[in-house]
């Protein structure tokens, strides 16, 4: 269900003890315009693709749509620090601390600026929520959605010691401007990706506070997606699906991985990302190393190629997926199993459903591919969720007994790495009411390129 944007309120800054109004910025999140790619009719056996073939879609069952405007408030609703601070008590916590990454930008939409400075968001279990951010970010955070969530903000200057101003803050929590209550805090939760130096230091700012993950009160708000998020992630997915469409004809004899993976980083960016967070293209043996980065090996024909590509959308949410190419025709046993990989594949996606555990997609996965005789060679967990980050909860992998529920998000990716080749299949999946949706719709067929 889609939380709805709260009224903006004014905001306002505190620096050190003194608070004082200044105008706060709209709470809107970034206006996303995306094409809706749907999967055309993909018929048995390999896809013909031939080089030099331009635009979105040319590789196989990939059609662009027309223009959709992204529909995002709802993506940093201000409920968020409301429940974030319930979660906290919950969780025996006294406080939040978030540092920049993907906890402060989920309940804040302000996507901070990691420096040495510190930027923090503090959300006591008791009390109302503050950011503590450098004095030159004031204008980044207020031009954010942080500045229209009516969220107190102190601004700190090059003198000020920032850590002892959200200690002195938590010692007096209460309504701004009022005396509070100088009580210790028992407990502080810190974002999971905090700076050592940073936590070294809140350490010494707050000697009484044992210090823990953050993780444990946040994990059960961010691993459901709402309906906003969802639509967010399948413009992320749509995007990256015109950029598998534009890969066949970059696939050609004679050029270096290298050379196709920054056109791929480049079409990433075209098809409407804000960055491209990893590109990987793995030929022939090297397409048997899963994280493989690409080198300066030399496409060849008979080479099959794996494409595993990701980038993160103006929203902030994520994409990956994977599929694999074929230079002209692929050794017969590679053609075997990547038809074994197929099943494997699609058996795990309709596994999806709520109420089944975790481990059951991975079993799905991976029960095919070993009676096929691949199972040694499938070396991995089957997926991974996908949100603010590329790997988030919940983790596809046997022993992850955690039921399913309608809003977790995460990848299907089966792999099988013989070593003279490999292959992979990724789509990210949502688990919705009644089983599970593909939010990657470029075909799945092998798509062979003239070599």
């Amino acid at each position: 269900m889609t939380s709805k944007e709260a009224e903006a309120k004014g905001g306002h800054v505190a620096q050190a003890e003194q608070a004082r109004p200044v105008p706060a910025a709209p709470a809107q999140a970034d206006a996303v315009q995306a094409d809706a790619v749907q999967a055309g009719a993909v018929q048995a056996g390999p896809v013909q693709a031939g080089v030099g073939h331009t635009g979105a879609g040319q590789a196989g069952a990939v059609q662009a749509g027309a223009v959709q405007e992204a529909d995002l408030a709802g993506l940093y609703p201000a409920d968020r620090l409301g429940l974030a601070a319930a979660a906290a008590a919950r969780a025996g916590i006294g406080a939040l601390l978030l540092t920049p990454g993907p906890d402060l930008r989920y309940l804040t939409g302000y996507d901070a600026l990691a420096t040495e400075r510190l930027t923090c968001l503090a959300v006591p279990a008791d009390g109302p929520a503050f950011l503590v951010a450098p004095r030159l970010e004031l204008r980044s955070v207020q031009a954010s959605p942080a500045g229209g969530l009516g969220l107190d903000i102190m601004a700190w200057d090059e003198t000020d010691d920032p850590y002892r101003l959200v200690a002195d803050r938590l010692g007096r929590r209460g309504s701004p401007g009022a005396p509070g209550r100088p009580e210790a805090l028992e407990s502080v939760g810190l974002a999971d990706q905090m700076w050592a130096m940073m936590v070294l230091r809140f350490r010494d700012a707050l000697p009484g506070a044992r210090l823990r993950l953050a993780s444990p009160a946040l994990r059960g708000l961010r691993i459901r997606k709402t309906d906003a998020e969802v639509a967010a992630l399948r413009q992320a997915g749509a995007a990256i699906d015109r950029v598998h469409g534009r890969v066949p004809e970059l696939l050609r004899p004679g050029r270096t991985e290298r050379e196709v993976a920054a056109d791929i980083a480049g079409a990433i960016i075209a098809e409407g990302h804000a960055r491209a967070d990893f590109v990987i293209v793995g030929s022939g043996p090297n397409a048997a190393r899963p994280h493989h980065e690409p080198s300066r090996r030399i496409l060849a024909a008979g080479d099959t190629v794996v494409v595993d590509i990701g980038g993160t959308m103006p929203s902030g949410y994520r994409s990956d997926c994977t599929r694999t190419y074929a230079i002209g025709s692929p050794p017969p046993e590679f053609t075997a199993y990547y038809q074994v990989l197929q099943e494997a594949q699609e058996a795990a996606c309709a596994t999806v459903r709520p109420g089944v555990r975790a481990e059951a997609v991975d079993a799905a996965a991976r029960e095919p591919i070993t009676a096929a005789g691949y199972g040694d060679y499938f070396v991995h967990r089957t997926g991974h969720g996908i949100g603010l980050e590329t790997h988030e909860d919940p983790y596809i992998v046997s022993g992850n007994t955690e039921a399913l529920v309608p809003g977790m998000a995460f990848s299907v990716e089966p792999g099988i790495y013989p070593g003279p080749h490999g292959a992979r299949i990724e789509d990210i999946v949502v688990c919705t009411p009644d089983g599970g949706q593909r939010l990657n719709n470029v075909t799945r067929e092998l798509v062979v390129v003239d070599a």
